[in-house]
């Protein structure tokens, strides 16, 4: 492994949508014009830049460690998964009148802290992105209106996009969810119906329901379509490690519960982004909360970013001794992170801050 080898870390989003895949693709492909690796339109990428980057990705859904990149270096086949590198390139095209074009920063100072020089894409700029999907669907089914369960990023979303094309929106939203992240689905005109499918108009509503690790899954597909050969790890908190226990079963595990500050991470996987983190995702981290908390806290006061819990597990994951104590990472000194998310309960966050 070169030791100018480049590292890319993502926070966990807890739905699958063309939004997040999409995001993979932009995101590899800025990171990839940074470092000097990609060609322009396409994926066009040097022979000498295939041999010398390999890239990982931090975040949720992994596999166990040891994988062998042989298992995984052939690029992901057209109609393996639910998603691949056309259906991401339309994505792309469907969804860009609607994003913004995230920066990527850097900072010297968490680059020391890190000992690695670490590229963060600010993703949590890009609010409703996530949900545009909605504005594909036809006049009759967009009628009904939608339905969705979600911790509270992409039900806000949701609420926006539905709001935007003028249909009603049913929120699903779990009862331990951050009350910022209930008020921003009322807000943007989303319809809370509590804790339980019942209470969101049955039948009438077209059901879009979503599975958990879609921003890993995404990213995964992505940048494995660009470079076989790119390795991609995973992060989570100790406190809701289904992912890592999924793989070491060889199933889907739910927990009975979660106990994590990471409020977008105590969802579960589903049955169409497990068999891409199972085959895709190389390896896992696994993080207390109050690394996450210090890695929130780095994000505040040094990059003046605010992101959630769950949008800075990356980071957190980079600065673990899990990571750095690591040999089989010790060469990876460029590292890209994905900060997704930043809607932050200032009161948990004070008193998170202050324990």
């Amino acid at each position: 492994m070169s030791p100018r080898t480049p590292a890319i870390l993502s926070s966990v989003d807890n739905q699958a949508r063309e939004g997040e895949v999409a995001v993979g693709y932009g995101f590899v492909s800025s990171l990839s014009k940074i470092w000097g690796g990609y060609g322009g339109e396409g994926l066009g990428w040097s022979q000498q830049r295939r041999r010398q980057l390999q890239f990982y990705l931090l975040d949720k859904a992994p596999l166990t460690r040891g994988a062998t990149m042989e298992a995984n270096s052939q690029p992901p086949t057209a109609k393996k998964y639910a998603a691949d590198i056309s259906s991401i390139r339309e994505a792309q095209v469907r969804i860009s009148p609607f994003i913004h074009k995230t920066p990527v920063i850097s900072s010297e100072t968490i680059n020391a802290i890190a000992g690695r020089k670490l590229f963060f894409k600010l993703e949590l700029l890009n609010f409703a992105a996530p949900a545009m999907l909605y504005f594909s669907l036809d006049d009759v089914q967009a009628a009904k209106g939608v339905v969705t369960h979600s911790s509270g990023n992409h039900a806000a979303a949701l609420s926006l996009a539905a709001k935007l094309r003028g249909i009603p929106a049913y929120i699903v939203i779990p009862k331990n969810a951050p009350k910022c992240k209930v008020e921003n689905v009322v807000r943007y005109g989303g319809q809370w119906t509590g804790n339980h499918f019942a209470g969101a108009s049955g039948a009438s509503a077209t059901d879009r329901h979503y599975n958990r690790g879609g921003l890993i899954s995404g990213v995964a597909l992505a940048a494995k379509s660009i470079n076989p050969a790119i390795q991609v790890l995973a992060a989570e908190p100790r406190g809701a490690n289904d992912a890592a226990q999924s793989k070491a079963a060889g199933r889907i595990i739910t927990l009975p519960e979660t106990n994590t500050v990471a409020d977008g991470l105590r969802a579960f996987l589903g049955d169409l982004t497990w068999p891409i983190v199972r085959d895709l995702v190389d390896d896992v981290i696994t993080v207390e909360d109050k690394e996450i908390i210090e890695a929130m806290r780095l994000c505040y006061e040094i990059l003046k970013v605010a992101v959630e819990p769950s949008g800075a597990i990356g980071l957190a994951a980079v600065l673990s001794d899990d990571f750095r104590n690591n040999l089989a990472w010790k060469d990876c000194s460029n590292i890209g992170i994905i900060l997704s998310g930043g809607n932050v309960d200032l009161g948990a966050l004070w008193y998170s801050f202050t324990k």
